[in-house]
């Protein structure tokens, strides 16, 4: 259980949230405690399986949540998703609606961060496509419209910073800069809400 005095974030994600999430606690040092689970978080079925271990069970103030990069991975043999937008989509709503009306959390959602598809292709054995991450993030975010959740949206940041110079050469994970600008735009977000 988490201390009285300062509020309780729990950041959501995989690993592009396990990148970043040092960088988090240390810029809201003393202003929050920050609680994130040990394992990457997946794809948005298995966030759903995790929500009342990892956000429930710790009643925390302030929720940020992303799933996405999994999700928008396609076998090399199929092409076939590992979430199809139609089930990601439904999965998020539950994701948020359950958030909403099962707690009493500020729930934020993250926008998936942008890949290098050339870069993936040759480093990975399934693809992720730019186009696929801007489907399953206009799916996410317009259900946030909806749904009446903030969005930080760590797609417009990578963007903005130089996506050509901070992605590895995966294409998908980031050089520790990169985590690091993530993480101030993180901790920034959650500081404007506490």
């Amino acid at each position: 259980m988490h201390s009285d005095t300062k509020p309780l974030v729990v950041l959501i994600g995989d690993s592009i949230r396990m990148a970043y999430q040092a960088t988090v606690q240390s810029e809201l040092d003393g202003a929050a405690e920050i609680w994130a689970p040990e394992v990457n978080g997946g794809d948005s079925r298995n966030v759903l399986l995790h929500l009342d271990e990892w956000i429930f069970a710790r009643r925390p103030h302030i929720v940020h949540v992303n799933c996405g990069l999994h999700d928008v991975k396609r076998d090399f043999a199929r092409g076939q998703f590992q979430v199809p937008v139609e089930e990601y989509a439904q999965n998020v709503r539950q994701i948020l609606t359950r958030l909403a009306t099962e707690s009493e959390a500020k729930v934020f959602w993250a926008t998936t961060t942008p890949v290098d598809e050339k870069l993936h292709h040759e480093n990975k054995d399934f693809d992720r496509f730019e186009a696929d991450v801007d489907a399953y993030n206009a799916a996410a975010v317009a259900l946030c419209w909806e749904l009446g959740v903030d969005v930080d949206d760590l797609y417009s940041v990578v963007g903005k910073s130089g996506k050509a110079d901070l992605l590895k050469a995966d294409g998908v994970h980031f050089v520790e800069e990169g985590s690091q600008i993530l993480g101030r735009e993180v901790a920034a977000f959650i500081r404007a809400h506490l």
